[in-house]
């Protein structure tokens, strides 16, 4: 049988070169339809999601559990483990073969099973464990460094030696298409004796993947390199809304809290690791080299292009504003998953891991308006005599991202938020 990532492998539904969903992508999330019937999984084949509940009541698709597909989230699926998994998704993409007849020659199964994107209504994927936000872009954090330290001074001394995070809400991470109200918060602008309560004034968004959590640690474990790649099941696009006014205030001594978590936006769409496997790329050179539990023997980083689209309220089209890449990234996901366990913290399905924002070394690849409009400084033009510094009442940011294969890509869809005026 043809692997699952084979270039060369048809569906006998016809998809579009730049589709984000190929035979070879096939991620998972959670959708409901007009036929009344409780959120389930599916995945996304092209401009249809295929429901795995419908395969497996017609006994095509059998994981060793009943209804395991008729759950409102993917973590009862990913609990299995990566052998089903794999598994699984080699089973997914053999029914969906241009010569295999199973499903393509069954017009029933078909109608009940392909359910036409436009009609499906998408949710959470899964049910957030713990949320825990890292910061391991280093033009990223060279940038803001530089901002509020100076050139000198722009990392602070332990950035280079370990993946930097703190740990977020998972109760406001919110399904792509969520609106976001702006929060309020302490607020002491320079020159101000004492802070104020009220609306943020310096909205921004950063550009991050996801990383789902699939598989448990035990408390007071440490992990391998091999052991924290396994239990990766899989990416999300990721928007964590930041209020850059009320952090400035409030994140001496311990860092990011009100600030971040009023919301933090996920694509519906997971997609597998193993999918992503042929886009493998090693990450930049670690200098100086990271101690031993931390040193990497795999490619672990993704050759991953992300775009950032914003559309102000007086405007009928987006405009992009930002294009980059994964693979820029210092710290790599199972670099973040190793440390984040090497404390004996427990690691738990559904957990889901921020990689930080996504920056690269040119001017168009900063991946956040803090960056983009250098903290106010440089606004940033739209069209129609639009100007932006940071997010408006109204604005609409959506976020794309794929790997692009010889004549497929698999890609992610989008993450999208609008921003509502504060309370």
């Amino acid at each position: 049988m043809p692997h699952p990532n084979d270039p060369a492998l048809r569906c006998f539904i016809p998809v579009d070169a730049s589709s984000d969903f190929p035979i070879q992508n096939l991620p998972y999330g959670v959708f409901s339809s007009k036929d009344g019937l409780a959120p389930r999984v599916g995945v996304a084949i092209g401009a249809y999601v295929l429901d795995l509940w419908e395969l497996e009541q017609d006994c095509r698709l059998d994981v060793g559990e009943l209804g395991i597909f008729a759950a409102p989230t993917l973590n009862a699926f990913m609990a299995l483990g990566p052998k089903v998994w794999s598994r699984t998704r080699a089973r997914i993409s053999q029914l969906l073969r241009h010569d295999n007849p199973e499903l393509r020659d069954n017009p029933a199964l078909r109608e009940r099973a392909l359910v036409p994107m436009a009609e499906a209504r998408l949710h959470l994927p899964i049910a957030v464990a713990g949320y825990t936000d890292f910061y391991s872009s280093k033009e990223h954090a060279t940038n803001v460094g530089v901002m509020f330290r100076g050139k000198d001074h722009a990392l602070q001394p332990n950035w280079l030696h370990m993946p930097i995070g703190y740990n977020g809400r998972a109760s406001t991470v919110v399904a792509s298409g969520t609106k976001v109200r702006r929060p309020r918060g302490q607020l002491k602008p320079p020159g101000a004796e004492v802070p104020s309560f009220g609306p943020c004034k310096r909205l921004d968004f950063e550009l991050e993947m996801g990383v789902v959590v699939g598989q448990p640690s035990a408390m007071g474990e440490m992990l391998t390199e091999t052991q924290a790649e396994d239990m990766i099941f899989g990416f999300v696009l990721l928007n964590d809304w930041s209020a850059r006014d009320i952090q400035q205030w409030e994140y001496v001594p311990l860092g990011p809290f009100q600030a971040k978590a009023f919301a933090t936006s996920i694509s519906p769409w997971v997609v597998t690791r193993e999918a992503l496997q042929p886009f493998r790329v090693h990450g930049p050179q670690q200098d100086p080299t990271p101690l031993p539990y931390l040193r990497q023997l795999q490619p672990n980083n993704y050759d991953l292009q992300l775009e950032v689209e914003l559309r102000a309220a007086q405007m009928q089209e987006p405009v992009r504003i930002c294009r980059t890449n994964f693979k820029y990234m210092y710290w790599s996901s199972v670099q973040q998953l190793v440390h984040h366990a090497s404390s004996g913290c427990a690691m738990n399905v559904g957990d889901l891991l921020g990689s930080g924002t996504i920056s690269g070394p040119g001017k168009h690849e900063r991946g956040s308006l803090l960056e983009i409009s250098w903290n106010g400084t440089e606004p940033l033009e739209l069209v129609g005599g639009v100007v932006r510094t940071f997010l408006e009442d109204g604005d609409s940011l959506s976020f794309h991202g794929w790997c692009q294969g010889e004549g497929y890509r698999v890609g992610f869809g989008e993450v999208e938020g609008t921003m509502l005026p504060a309370e």
